[in-house]
């Protein structure tokens, strides 16, 4: 699968019909593979792994082979490589790997200098060429453009924080690691999507990964949904909540699997669960896909079951004045429990931040490991962060805001209706800016994103 994760293409009027006539609680259902293309790729893969293991049998009977030998491992010691498990590293990344880890040389903007790299080992190592290919950039989460506009923007209000706090500030936020500038992101973050306070952490990952350990645990059951992020995955795991997998933006799917975990109890003693949690993202980043928040939120309502949004793409992105998945679907901030967002997408900065109540936040503050053992955020990007905040909410007194945010949705809906125009399969809804189009084959993978980069066109390209 590739996906152009972002849209550069200007707007123009009358492109946007299937998006006007689209509405935003309209069933989405599944493309359907071609069977034709399905049974290529299936036969790609079974190739591709029957020589690869054949090949590692005979490099384990020789003792060498192009990715191993007898040598390697340290004495006395089991192989630090074994091949199964490395396979799809040996047999199947490294014959692609020019087209993933591209290095650029530039900022994220519309435009992006890539590095050229070349292989003198048949793509088992790349190494970097003094050469540059500027190209149009498809790949990066810069959604409103303020890697472009930096210096017009938020340069003015970003810079002083280097004089004042450096770049770095070397101690996690509960020791002296808080700045007031942490402390006024925190407050505007709180009021921008609706909630009574907010957190902020140093890395978007590590806001799902350690603040869901410190909110579920053993006794809490958990609603997820089947395409969830790695983070929300990898959070309710080192949780020890029990967890249920409900169908992708299902709610009839989720009601049932509710009321088939509330009769059952907890395992083993039949106890009522302490609590109940349901978990979705706003927008899908491998997807696409918009949530249906107000389905869902009905349904968990109906259980008691507190709702978590992970709103990574849809906070500055969605909704007329950028507030997310809420202001998209109509639902009311105060109807959800915990908002989780990051910094790296709309607002040209890094890290994460959830908003709930005062007794949640001070929770967090306590239990999230990301929060009192983490680094915090780095006091010059709490400042850019805080500065494309006040820019999208107009309180750099210009209208600049409302127009990259208009100008997203333009171009995102633009793109998508073109490449549908063009007969190309796209996963994913009218207004989101994550654009996925389905290759079905990881040879055409490859060959698609080279193609790409001699047209002077960053994409990125996704295997799973």
């Amino acid at each position: 699968m590739a996906t152009a994760a972002t849209a550069s293409a200007p707007p123009v009027d009358g492109k946007k019909k299937s998006a006007a006539a689209y509405s935003k609680e309209e069933s989405h259902e599944e493309e359907k593979v071609p069977l034709f293309a399905a049974f290529l790729c299936y036969f790609n893969f079974a190739i591709l792994i029957t020589f690869g293991r054949i090949r590692d049998f005979f490099g384990w009977w020789s003792g060498y082979s192009r990715y191993h030998s007898k040598g390697d491992s340290k004495d006395g010691c089991a192989d630090m490589f074994i091949p199964w498990e490395n396979f799809y590293t040996n047999r199947i990344y490294h014959r692609v790997q020019d087209v993933f880890n591209r290095p650029v040389s530039s900022a994220p903007g519309a435009r992006i200098d890539v590095i050229q790299r070349v292989s003198t080992d048949g793509n088992k190592s790349m190494q970097w060429t003094p050469k540059t290919q500027n190209c149009i950039n498809l790949g990066s989460y810069n959604y409103l453009g303020f890697a472009d506009d930096w210096m017009n923007t938020c340069a003015s209000m970003v810079l002083p924080e280097v004089d004042t706090h450096t770049v770095c500030s070397n101690s996690p936020s509960a020791e002296f690691g808080t700045t007031p500038v942490h402390v006024e992101l925190e407050a505007l973050v709180a009021e921008f999507i609706g909630k009574e306070a907010a957190i902020v952490f140093n890395m978007g990952y590590g806001t799902n990964s350690t603040s869901i350990p410190a909110l579920m645990g053993p006794g809490t059951l958990v609603l997820s949904d089947a395409l969830n992020h790695t983070s929300i995955v990898n959070g309710i795991r080192a949780s020890g909540a029990a967890v249920a997998v409900f169908k992708h933006n299902s709610a009839k799917h989720l009601e049932v699997m509710l009321r088939t975990k509330i009769a059952a109890g907890q395992p083993r003693t039949h106890r009522p669960w302490k609590k109940i949690f349901v978990v979705v993202e706003g927008i899908y980043s491998m997807e696409g896909e918009i949530c249906k928040l107000r389905s869902i939120v009905d349904v968990a309502k109906k259980y008691k079951a507190y709702m978590y949004v992970d709103e990574a793409h849809s906070i500055g992105a969605l909704g007329d004045t950028g507030r997310g998945v809420c202001e998209y679907t109509g639902v009311s901030p105060s109807e959800i429990d915990i908002l989780m967002g990051t910094f790296t997408k709309s607002f040209g900065g890094m890290g994460g931040y959830i908003g709930a109540s005062k007794e949640v936040v001070s929770l967090l503050q306590n239990a999230s490991s990301g929060h009192f053992m983490g680094t915090s955020l780095a006091p010059v990007v709490a400042a850019q962060v805080l500065a494309s905040f006040k820019v999208i909410m107009g309180r750099d007194g210009t209208n600049i805001g409302a127009t990259k945010l208009k100008a997203l949705q333009d171009n995102a809906n633009f793109l998508r209706q073109g490449l549908m125009d063009a007969g190309m399969v796209t996963l994913g809804q009218f207004d989101s800016p994550v654009i996925p189009v389905m290759l079905y084959s990881i040879s055409k993978i490859a060959e698609f994103s080279r193609q790409c980069l001699l047209r002077n066109m960053a994409v990125v390209t996704v295997g799973f």
